[in-house]
């Protein structure tokens, strides 16, 4: 069987599967970015929030002993739990050592006219608190201007977490951390089942499959259309062959 193609061809393949085996590369090294994330979550320490803190062991196992503000919360908006819209609540914690830092207890659900924001049930006892300690900015990409937060509206929806207007709002000197706090407490909400990071390393693994799968996918079909138009080639010599001449 003959093969034969033509430049265009081979390069246009060529490059497509050089571009899908480019990005399954980087899928894998995604992946094992999320395996080394995961690992270190899992094998976090256990130390006291001033530890913690001061060595910024972020995914650290932390306790503190203090007061929730019964009133200041921040609603982080476009939280989305069994494809419901809600909020994350974040309520300033005073710890017994002077520490002020948030705390995110949870996600509850949002009103669709978003006008009635939901109610934070609070309780200002002293307490413990145990979770997880994590940066507080949130990451990714941004559209539009930033929050703009009142000291004087409580408690009012944010679409990005940042330290300064934050702070500036509480009149506060805010840690830049925050306490995840544990599912087994008592002064949370739903979803509580935090995570180090949305995507898991196994969905790494799944992309970087498709994308290989696809630059395969190209090869085979260029030696397919070169086996084609190879025989196609053949079989019309073999009839010119066979004219008589005139």
């Amino acid at each position: 069987m003959r093969f034969r193609t033509t430049i265009g061809l081979t390069l246009l393949l060529f490059l497509l599967a050089a571009v899908f085996a480019r990005l399954g590369a980087w899928q894998l090294a995604r992946m094992t970015e999320k395996e080394q994330l995961f690992a270190r979550f899992e094998n976090a320490p256990q130390l006291t929030l001033g530890e913690a803190i001061d060595s910024q062991a972020q995914f650290a196992r932390v306790r503190a002993w203090g007061r929730f503000d019964t009133r200041r919360h921040l609603l982080l908006d476009n939280r989305i739990h069994q494809g419901r819209a809600g909020v994350h609540v974040l309520t300033p914690f005073y710890t017994s050592d002077g520490h002020t830092v948030l705390v995110n207890r949870g996600w509850l659900p949002l009103a669709a006219d978003r006008r009635a924001l939901p109610q934070v049930p609070t309780d200002g006892a002293p307490r413990e608190i145990s979770g997880r300690l994590s940066r507080l900015e949130s990451a990714g990409p941004r559209l539009g201007e930033a929050d703009r937060l009142r000291p004087d509206t409580w408690p009012q929806l944010v679409t990005w977490l940042d330290h300064a207007p934050v702070a500036h709002a509480l009149g506060e000197d805010l840690e830049h951390w925050i306490i995840l706090l544990d599912a087994t407490q008592a002064d949370g909400f739903a979803a509580r089942d935090w995570q180090p990071a949305t995507m898991a390393p196994a969905t790494h693994g799944a992309y970087a499959l498709q994308w290989f799968s696809l630059a395969t996918a190209a090869v085979v079909i260029w030696l397919l259309l070169g086996f084609r138009q190879g025989g196609r080639t053949r079989r019309e010599n073999g009839i010119n062959m066979e004219k008589p001449d005139a």
